[in-house]
């Protein structure tokens, strides 16, 4: 009977630890990704000031202005899940990209003090956003590893907890820049 109480309370621990350590994993993922948000949400603050400061320079590129509010729009609604985030975060992303390169056209914008503060501040929040999103991967990545790895996979089956996505570059993305043409006018 003794031996069968110290294998039971051994058991006990175990599940107690499993289930912990799953909680834990679980609740740093959506701590570290409401960091992320923060950052995010500056980015989106910040997106209507560079948005009209660009404006009256880029005629021309007037469907990346309204695609990157249009994104904008979209990322602040409340009732998104994380993994439409994500998306609206890698394409939006996407569009800053396009429209830094497009601003190399416009020698004026290029030298606006207005323009080169608020170039400035997002170049700061894009690092800010890099370094979340790789703090957010290893997170995802833990998470995904106790999730998936024996014996912690029986519990969080039991759990209902399914993998979570990481932050990805996108495919258009991985390829190799021309630098050629970007200094063609």
């Amino acid at each position: 009977m003794e031996t069968f109480l110290i294998v039971a309370g051994v058991i006990l621990l175990i599940i107690v630890f499993m289930y912990n350590t799953l909680i834990s994993k679980k609740n740093q993922v959506e701590n570290i990704f409401a960091g992320l948000d923060a950052i995010l949400k500056k980015r989106y603050d910040l997106l209507p000031n560079l948005v009209a400061s660009v404006q009256e320079y880029m005629v021309h590129e007037r469907i990346t202005l309204e695609k990157i509010t249009e994104l904008r729009t979209q990322a602040l609604k409340d009732n998104l899940d994380n993994s439409t985030k994500i998306a609206l975060e890698k394409q939006l992303s996407s569009m800053l990209g396009n429209l830094m390169v497009a601003v190399e056209n416009y020698p004026t914008l290029k030298a606006n003090e207005n323009f080169l503060h608020l170039q400035g501040t997002l170049n700061e929040l894009e690092e800010q956003i890099s370094a979340a999103r790789r703090a957010y991967n290893q997170s995802v990545t833990d998470y995904n590893n106790a999730i998936e790895m024996f014996p912690t996979n029986f519990m969080a089956s039991f759990m209902k907890y399914d993998r979570k996505e990481v932050f990805s570059v996108p495919a258009n993305e991985r390829q190799n820049v021309d630098v050629k043409n970007l200094f063609q006018k």
